[in-house]
């Protein structure tokens, strides 16, 4: 079964919203499309959330590489930058929530594109619960009656992590909440939410950077750093960064409640990504310069909240940990949805448990709450891992990158086998009647070396390091917990497929996903 390939069509730009965009991929219109330009920049960059991710791995970063960490960052970042701008040209050709899973599976088969989508929805359920842990390094340095259990905040100690679970699974019955409600609602939290927080980040740095206390030539160096050597200090501190900046694609994901999404998903992919890139670098150098102190432990351990309350005083650093506090739960939110989105989209094809309640949509507020509920749940559900230990705070974290990041691999790969056998199309128009977003010649190396980036460092923050993982010893489960978490998910969606192969008697033919397109 074979759809019209996304870019072989000519909207009509007089209807930017029209539904023969979704059509053409065989699908009816059900969400409602109320999204402008910056509700889908809202979209990708309240995913990355600068303030939320960074102070909550600023900390990680600096234990293990020392100042020479902020280096990660413009690595990481054009590393990204290279998986953005492929991503670009996908979501102008195929505007369809559920974007990673439907570029897959249009770029490879039915079978790889679908275990595409199931890394990646499991990776946002993951990234939902990482988020919502952040609470835990901002409220009680705010207040310490945030701290609900016991007396220590910090997220590595029993105290904390358990206070951590506690707060995250209050902020995600309200973001459930609101993914039921109505889009409309759902999009102006995030715009409101996204532009407090840019503010807020701008406000960030400028302080920081007015309060230094050292020079930027302190960045070279390696001090204090837990892993030994300049490169796997930046190997390890490059996880603060690759946390930072997954999520660019959820403008692609929001495509079907976006007006003109192929004009402007694939500038919101990129912009989302070159912002948050650029603030979240200039928030962690202006840390470690702010710092009062680079040695006296506090840095590893308390990360930017220290350093905003005690460089700049009580009251501004508490101020702007508020704004902190909206950006986390903005994340939550966005994530969610992302997640919401991947969910409605394989389940529409009919590609997953209960698919029929899981693809429903409300006609009246245009959300399907099935997934909403869904992803709440099983994020709340992971963050009683923290009760268990402390070290499930770290697990969490990196496993999400690790599942998002092999889930970028499985569209820049087949994307780059797509233009070797020059099959990936290149022409066509958007609704107003504008070439489509393309690399052209740039498109194969471009592509190359956004597979390469994201193949070494899915690797690389996935290796079982017992430093990183189990500081503790004695654990063995947590340092091979995202090897052990990927395992089970790929072995869960083989035995789901096995028995719905058996069950149905049939072959596994999508719904109205194509085996292949032009």
């Amino acid at each position: 079964m074979t759809t019209t390939a996304a870019s072989d069509v000519r909207p009509d730009p007089a209807k930017p919203s029209a539904d023969h965009s979704l059509a053409e991929f065989g699908y009816r219109q059900e969400l409602h499309r109320s999204l402008g330009r910056y509700a889908s920049f809202a979209a990708g960059f309240s995913f990355i959330s600068v303030l939320t991710t960074v102070f909550q791995f600023f900390a990680f970063g600096y234990a293990f590489g020392g100042p020479v960490f902020l280096w990660a960052w413009p690595a990481v970042l054009a590393g990204q930058l290279l998986v953005a701008a492929c991503f670009a040209e996908l979501a102008a050709r195929y505007p369809i929530s559920g974007a990673i899973y439907q570029w897959s599976s249009r770029l490879s088969n039915a079978t790889f594109g679908w275990f595409a989508g199931w890394i990646m929805v499991i990776g946002q359920i993951v990234v939902v619960a990482a988020a919502a842990l952040a609470l835990q390094m901002v409220l009680p340095a705010i207040w310490s009656g945030f701290q609900l259990i016991g007396d220590d905040p910090a997220p590595t100690s029993a105290d904390g992590a358990a206070n951590a679970a506690l707060l995250g699974v209050l902020l995600l019955a309200l973001t459930t909440l609101v993914n039921v409600l109505d889009n409309r609602v759902m999009s102006l939290v995030n715009r409101v939410g996204v532009t407090a927080e840019i503010i807020g980040a701008v406000l960030i740095v400028v302080l920081l950077l007015t309060h230094s206390e050292r020079s930027p030539g302190i960045t070279f160096h390696t001090g204090g750093a837990a892993q030994d050597g300049l490169f796997g200090a930046l190997l390890v501190g490059s996880f603060t960064a690759a946390y930072v900046m997954i999520g660019f694609d959820s403008a692609g994901e929001m495509s079907e409640e976006t007006h003109r999404p192929r004009r402007t998903a694939p500038r919101t992919i990129l912009t989302a990504l070159g912002a948050a890139g650029l603030l979240g670098g200039l928030i962690v150098l202006g840390g470690l310069l702010a710092a009062p102190s680079l040695t006296d432990g506090h840095l590893a351990v308390d990360g930017l909240s220290y350093v905003l309350t005690s460089s700049l005083g009580d009251g501004v650093g508490k101020l702007l940990l508020g704004d902190v506090v909206v950006a986390i739960a903005v994340a939550t939110l966005a994530i969610q949805t992302a997640a919401c989105r991947m969910l409605f989209s394989m389940a529409r094809d009919g590609r997953l448990p209960f698919a029929s309640r899981l693809a429903k949509v409300n006609p009246r507020t245009g959300m399907p709450g099935g997934p909403a509920l869904v992803v709440g749940a099983l994020a709340a559900i992971l963050l009683l891992l923290n009760f268990a230990s402390p070290e499930a705070f770290l697990a969490i974290g990196t496993t999400c990158i690790v599942m998002l990041y092999l889930a970028y691999a499985m569209v820049t790969g087949p994307l780059l086998v797509r233009r070797l056998r020059g099959q990936f199309a290149v022409h066509g128009t958007d609704e107003t009647g504008t070439p489509l977003f393309s690399l052209g010649r740039w498109g194969v190396p471009v592509n190359a070396l956004a597979l390469v980036y994201g193949l070494f460092m899915t690797v690389n923050l996935a290796w079982p390091r017992a430093a990183v993982y189990d500081p503790a010893g004695g654990h063995w489960y947590f340092q091979w917990f995202t090897v052990l978490f990927l395992a089970a998910t790929v072995a869960a969606g083989a035995a789901w497929r096995t028995y719905r192969r058996r069950a149905t008697a049939t072959p596994d033919v999508p719904g109205a996903v194509p085996v292949s397109a032009a």
